[in-house]
């Protein structure tokens, strides 16, 4: 019988990346023993392994994550072309945040949550409550001045969180997360970017098929076209993964 409180790692470009089967062993590996893991969780896919790359700053706070998994199918697929024996799949951001609020509600885990637009959060925090029953022990939407930080993490850790999740967009959560934890230690971070509006309706996801055959990134693309610049980026990434850089 496999373990499915612990997972393999695999490296890309030096990150050490957490090999989970799927979204129940995510789940199992985080609530090992129904204790509830510390650390900073970061979903990786091809546009986060480039920035990582192109930014020091970037590279740095990625590798502090304890919890770094593929959240891109095309990570996946790099990690399963270097490890043939590899038992990995994707794991979207967005539904293990969905997952672990589910699990949070029926374990009673407390849950900070930061981030997003004033009515957005409200929204998120109302639906996590009727949905889940999810123990929601503060909140604070992203629209907050800098010298306002230090008080936010004092009362994340008066709040006695065990799980904060991040919606700020990327590197901004990771350096959020990184400083709270000075402040608050032994918690679980996610840093979960536009989740809290998808989860609330206001941007809507790729269809589940487009989801399953790997292209969301197309369906962003067509539905986004100004994602040109960014979406022609990843074809270095696309060299990487051919040429057999990773």
């Amino acid at each position: 019988m496999t373990d499915s409180t612990s997972a393999p790692l695999y490296t890309l470009r030096g990150l050490q990346l957490i090999g989970w089967r799927n979204m129940q062993h995510a789940l199992d590996y985080l609530y090992a023993d129904g204790t509830l893991k510390p650390g900073t969780l970061v979903a990786i896919n091809a546009e986060k392994m480039l920035a990582a790359e192109g930014n020091t700053e970037v590279r740095t706070l990625i590798d502090a994550a304890e919890f770094k998994y593929a959240d891109g199918i095309s990570v996946v697929r790099s990690v399963r072309k270097k490890y043939p024996q590899a038992d990995v799949s994707r794991v979207a951001g967005a539904d293990l945040w969905e997952a672990l609020m589910e699990r949070a509600g029926a374990e009673g885990t407390p849950v900070f949550l930061v981030g997003g637009k004033p009515d957005v959060l409200a929204q998120t925090e109302e639906k996590l409550r009727q949905q889940w029953n999810v123990n929601i022990v503060g909140s604070q939407d992203g629209y907050f001045p800098p010298e306002q930080r230090q008080a936010l993490f004092e009362r994340i850790h008066d709040s006695g969180a065990e799980i904060i999740t991040v919606a700020m967009g990327s590197p901004k959560q990771e350096i959020f997360m990184r400083d709270c934890r000075q402040v608050h230690p032994t918690a679980l971070y996610m840093g979960v970017g536009g989740t809290y509006d998808v989860f609330t309706g206001h941007v809507k996801r790729a269809p589940k098929v487009w989801q399953n055959l790997g292209l969301e990134w197309l369906y962003r693309l067509l539905s986004q076209p100004s994602r040109i610049k960014r979406q022609l980026k990843l074809l270095r990434y696309l060299r990487w993964h051919y040429t057999g850089q990773l």
